[in-house]
């Protein structure tokens, strides 16, 4: 039964047999390059999949919201207008799944708009703890039927900001802004180029006879976190010494390939390595775009190898199964490039693949895998999608 049926079906028996009022869809994201750059100011190039969470939608005319998980069979109802305790109507703690539509309604009376009662079903595809995005896949699925419900107008940029905010402030999640942004604003056939700084942002059309293959390791992050945020610390710290020999920096983004081989030796090793990927990673995107604006489909894998040597050696936010996955499919006929894609230290890798040896690629892709580690993946032919929408 896919997503779709699965939420639908578990709506009406939860709800008295009457079907929905809406359904919305909104999908997961990969991203093909700019990686731990977000936080940098950098430029970042997601794209929207067909992996997705679905939300099914009764209107409720008091202040509850009455929700079911149907991936993992819980229920939960809280008052949307007594949302600060992070307590459902009993009194009890919210389970960890429901704090995302909780964060988003309190977010969004936050910012004085209108947020109705509901009876809602949630069930998607997209693999949780994977670096696909499924916690913002679920915060803009509420988010668009908050705007449903409610009548107010936000663009899809304003809504992804308004997830960001409940992420941070109400989930504890520390996380940019380009997983939700990519979750809004995703549009089918298509990447984003999203400018991290200015929130600028463009699609950039993926040729047609090339697929994107999402390789999950189903190895799950682990140290996931405190590694994170101890290279964002790197960061901040190479930033604040660039700064004081040059003008105008802000943020790494703003450091040249040139400056930084200049300054380079001012930054103690670690901190440099560190650097040095975000340098290059933000201009590796960008001469990435160019080339596919070119349709020169090799040069843009190329950019993906290089992202994930330098992800690797350089930020070192890889590990055996991340390693094992991206060597075996840049060596397998049809394969323009691979990398690690999200966090890193588990979760999936992205490969562009020629569509014509997709299929063939995914059975040996997972034949070598599973010879290498001793696990099973899951590896996925995707395709880039619209983001999150009524259907």
């Amino acid at each position: 039964m896919t997503a779709l049926n699965t939420t639908l079906s578990h709506f009406k028996k939860s709800f008295g047999g009457a079907p929905p009022a809406f359904v919305v869809r909104s999908p997961g994201r990969v991203n093909l390059l700019g990686e731990h750059v977000d936080y940098n100011d950098g430029w970042v190039l997601p794209a929207a999949i067909d992996r997705a969470a679905y939300l099914a939608v009764g209107r409720c005319p008091s202040a509850l919201a009455s929700l079911s998980a149907a991936d993992i069979n819980e229920s939960v109802t809280f008052r949307v207008t007594e949302t600060a305790a992070k307590q459902n109507v009993a009194g009890q703690p919210l389970p960890g799944w429901a704090l995302y539509p909780a964060g988003v309604a309190h977010t969004l009376r936050e910012a004085k708009l209108n947020v109705a009662g509901m009876d809602a079903v949630l069930a998607g595809d997209v693999p949780r703890g994977a670096g696909l995005s499924s916690s913002a896949a679920v915060e803009l699925a509420f988010a668009v039927a908050w705007r449903e419900l409610g009548g107010w107008v936000k663009s899809g940029m304003e809504l992804a900001q308004l997830c960001q905010k409940a992420e941070n402030e109400y989930v504890g999640v520390h996380c940019g802004l380009m997983d939700q942004f990519a979750c809004a604003n995703g549009q089918a056939n298509h990447a984003l180029l999203l400018d991290c700084r200015t929130l600028e942002w463009q699609p950039v059309a993926l040729p047609a006879e090339v697929a994107i293959v999402i390789a999950d390791t189903t190895k799950r992050r682990e140290l996931g976190r405190s590694e994170y945020n101890n290279r964002r610390a790197a960061c901040a710290e190479a930033t604040r010494i660039f700064a004081a020999a040059l003008p105008g920096v802000r943020a790494l983004r703003d450091v040249s390939a040139a400056d930084f081989d200049r300054y380079a030796h001012l930054l103690p090793p670690e901190v440099a390595k560190r650097a040095r990927h975000v340098v290059e990673e933000c201009a590796r995107t960008l001469a990435a775009v160019d080339a596919l604006r070119r349709d020169d489909v090799a040069a843009f894998g190329q950019a993906m190898n290089d992202s994930h040597r330098t992800l690797r050696d350089l930020y070192e936010v890889s590990c055996f199964e991340l390693d094992a996955m991206v060597s075996a499919a840049q060596k397998l006929d049809g394969c323009y490039g691979a990398r690690l894609t999200g966090a890193g230290f588990g979760g999936c890798a992205v490969a562009l693949v020629a569509a014509s040896a997709a299929a063939d690629f995914v059975r040996e892709l997972a034949r070598r895998y599973e010879a290498a580690t001793g696990l099973t993946p899951e590896i996925t032919v995707c395709n880039a999608s619209a983001g999150a929408t009524i259907i």
